[in-house]
């Protein structure tokens, strides 16, 4: 044991530079989505989702950084991540989908201006009922990495990509606070 401590003494103070190095970015990456999530009112849920992927960069780069630490055989190794890459790519083609939609995810967020609880209309022909107005609102019933569900006023529960989200246009009717609805113009007139 002594021999390979003496003998691999660099590489192992430079891992545990390493793992402290990761363990102090993804406290204060943690921090600061706790933050903002504390700030903005955001659900939990959605707060563990976004340090869920930020652990998995983390991850993804603490293996990184130890494959080239303790000098790893690049040319057996690009061998192996060249096959597994081509593999990931074809089924990242395939379901170019879900990629857009995790990013999406991750823009709502940071930068999504409506909540849970509040009620939108989004403006998508194939959403909008020219019969019925009352069924292009839509209460917010939940917001994932993938999917918002929304709740029509019929009761209905609608699944609505979050890269779609992105790309039409919202409108906000309606706020919920403290129990009650407050429609948009009330909510100006309370602020002036």
């Amino acid at each position: 044991m002594k021999a390979f401590i003496n003998e691999h003494y660099n590489e192992l103070i430079y891992s545990l530079i390493v793992f402290i190095v990761i363990l102090i970015l993804k406290f204060l990456f943690t921090t600061a989505v706790r933050k903002v999530s504390k700030i903005s009112d955001f659900n939990p849920v959605r707060t563990n989702l976004i340090i869920k992927f930020i652990n998995i960069g983390l991850t993804i780069i603490t293996i990184v950084a130890l494959t080239l630490v303790w000098s790893v055989n690049y040319q057996d190794l690009g061998v192996m991540l060249s096959s597994v890459f081509a593999v990931i790519g074809v089924a990242l083609f395939a379901q170019w989908s879900i990629l857009s939609n995790i990013t999406a995810g991750v823009i709502i967020f940071f930068s999504f201006p409506f909540k849970i609880g509040n009620t939108i209309r989004i403006l998508d022909k194939e959403l909008l009922d020219p019969d019925n107005s009352d069924l292009d609102k839509f209460v917010i019933e939940d917001i994932r990495a993938f999917h918002l569900h929304l709740r029509r006023s019929n009761g209905e529960i609608l699944t609505y990509p979050n890269n779609l989200v992105l790309q039409k246009g919202v409108i906000l009717i309606s706020t919920y606070q403290q129990g009650e609805f407050i429609s948009t113009e009330e909510e100006e007139e309370q602020t002036m």
